[in-house]
């Protein structure tokens, strides 16, 4: 699943993240720790279940809650048009 940032939308990594900026609406989008490497996983070429991996070794959150919050936050990127494959 390589997923890349949409046309318009820019990122910088912050302290705590990275923020996403659509620059269409000029909106933007804050991801902490966690939502940012979900992000670079996949934006690397990793698959949904080796984000979810990278989640449990460096948080050390379960398995499945890991799968669930790279579901959601996929879905959130998506929704709000920021990433295309």
């Amino acid at each position: 699943m390589a997923l890349k940032l949409r046309p318009g939308v820019f990122d910088a990594e912050t302290e705590y993240g990275i923020v996403l900026l659509d620059g269409d609406s000029g909106e933007y989008y804050d991801l902490n720790g966690t939502g940012a490497l979900v992000l670079r996983t996949l934006m690397a070429g990793g698959t949904a279940g080796q984000a979810a991996q990278a989640l449990t070794e460096e948080y050390g959150v379960s398995l499945d809650d890991a799968t669930r919050d790279v579901r959601e936050l996929l879905a959130d990127l998506r929704s709000a048009r920021l990433v295309e494959q």
